[in-house]
């Protein structure tokens, strides 16, 4: 089989970093290509080379065994290059089939937008590719995994051959990502060639032919699959063996810490969100919570930490009422939060890490006197020892936090919120869009917090995850938990039937 791919020496630099280091890279046609490695491996610069977006420093570039000067994006899809990024690149305003064409327009005497034609095109490209999305509906009405699959459909539609898929199920739900790996499997089945950008193992395992492995700018190695097993990857990644499984203290005593009674809230909306939610969390218990997403998870954590009101119900902590309590009351009295959009909610970019390391607990000794003057001092001595403990990869406590890595912004968090010493902390997606590394790490940190006597509410869309970390598993859907199974007595089919809605036997 011909290469469609190879990419010679490929050296690319920014200020202070060699992002590439003589790489090279084939990619055969017809087959699904995995490029993994943990987070600034260098795995996206290099295709963004390939996409024309940045220009190599040295190195060479060969697409269909014929070298090209890939100067831009324009290129790249003239020579049958799609791309899809791991941010989106559509027009939340405009309608699939507008997104789709956009730049292509077909016209009515060279001036009006012929929809009609338009309809019609995008619409026999779906057919084609059987990727079925409603073509008039506008894009921010859809949910992330069909927005996903109108940026694919985009890319088809432009004449691309070679698909370029950047962290493709890094906001996809398991139901979403096994949709996008049936569509891999039947692009590859047209002939189409896939390169699969991940730094999740299990994934790539699951949809990709071969796999090269990259670290620190530089290739590891390239398997095929059935050559190759979770150990040996991670290994390749990381250069040492990585803990899949947690083992955890036995729980002395039942003491409920967290208590939901009849819990209900609504939505941005204004429609019912929660719908009587019931649930108890224990110290020194993890209970784990499964759902597809969007079946009330992320309100259920706003409401519990006092980021929306509840309609009904209570909320007990300790056996106090907090149901009325404030965001920051709850701080006070214990809850700590971990919250699924690190950058929306959890930290302040442009601040830098000592000033995130003290968020909520800012206004109150030993950070500030009279609860306005800082205490340089005392937060700096604080910042560094939390850099320390944590293992936060930055020059100085004076960093901007905009400047690091996710997975180092994670531990910024990670370390605000555990070092206030909770007693219950609420971990939403704790590890989404982490790499293998940063999220053993994350995954250690919330068993040690367990083992200690913390409880822990962890909400995660990876069942892998709920898995591995929980001592029970409730189960949410469409704002109601509608089971609590003990994992050691139920199995994923059990646990994916009720988060469809089905019921268990």
């Amino acid at each position: 089989m011909s290469p469609a791919i190879q990419m010679k020496s490929i050296t690319k630099t920014f200020p202070g970093v060699l992002a590439n280091d003589k790489i090279d890279f084939i990619v055969e046609k017809g087959e699904i290509h995995g490029l993994l490695g943990e987070n600034g491996a260098g795995k996206t610069v290099l295709m963004s080379i390939l996409y024309g977006l940045f220009q190599p420093d040295e190195g060479q570039i060969y697409v269909n065994e014929k070298q090209v000067t890939m100067d831009s994006p324009a290129t790249a899809i003239g020579l049958g290059i799609g791309m899809v990024h791991q941010h989106f690149m559509l027009v939340p305003s405009l309608t699939v089939a507008e997104n789709v064409i956009l730049g292509r327009e077909p016209t009515k005497d060279k001036v009006l937008l012929d929809m009609d034609k338009t309809l019609k095109d995008v619409k026999a490209s779906c057919e084609r590719y059987n990727l079925e999305v409603d073509l008039k509906a506008p894009i921010y009405t859809l949910p992330v995994g069909v927005q996903q699959r109108v940026e694919i459909l985009k890319a088809l539609y432009r004449g691309a051959d070679i698909l370029i898929l950047d962290e493709p199920t890094s906001v996809l739900t398991p139901q979403e990502a096994a949709e996008l790996f049936r569509a891999a499997r039947a692009l590859k089945d047209q002939g189409k060639t896939v390169v699969f950008i991940s730094h999740k193992l299990r994934e790539v395992l699951w949809i990709c032919d071969r796999i090269t492995v990259l670290k620190r700018g530089k290739v590891v190695g390239t398997v095929r699959v059935e050559d190759t097993d979770l150990g040996e990857l991670a290994k390749m990644m990381v250069g040492r063996e990585v803990i899949y499984r947690f083992e955890k203290k036995p729980i002395n005593g039942r003491e409920v810490v967290l208590k939901v009674a009849s819990l209900k809230a609504l939505d941005d909306r204004g429609l019912p969100a929660l719908k009587g939610i019931d649930l108890e969390v224990y110290a020194s218990e993890i209970l784990g919570v499964a759902g597809v997403e969007g079946n009330g998870q992320s309100e259920l954590v706003e409401t519990l930490t006092g980021l929306r009101k509840s309609t009904e119900g209570r909320i007990l902590l300790n056996n106090t009422e907090i149901t009325a309590a404030s965001p920051e009351e709850r701080i006070r009295l214990g809850i700590s939060h971990v919250p699924e959009d690190r950058h929306k909610r959890g930290l302040i970019p442009d601040f830098s890490v000592m000033e995130n390391l003290i968020l909520g607990s800012h206004n109150r000794p030993p950070f500030a006197r009279q609860g306005v003057i800082l205490d340089y001092k005392e937060t700096s001595s604080y910042a560094r020892k939390l850099i320390d403990d944590f293992s936060i990869r930055t020059q100085s406590e004076e960093t901007s936090v905009r400047h690091l890595s996710g997975g180092t912004q994670q531990r910024v968090v990670l370390a605000r919120e555990l070092s206030r010493e909770p007693k219950l902390i609420i971990a939403s997606q704790p590890t989404r869009g982490l790499d293998v590394g940063a999220t053993e790490f994350v995954r250690n940190k919330i068993v040690e917090m367990r083992d200690h006597g913390c409880a822990v509410l962890l909400i995660s869309a990876d069942l892998d995850e709920i898995w591995a970390l929980s001592d029970r598993i409730a189960v949410m859907y469409e704002g109601k938990v509608v089971a609590v199974r003990n994992p050691q007595e139920t199995n994923e089919e059990e646990i994916g039937l009720l988060m469809a809605g089905g019921k268990s036997g």
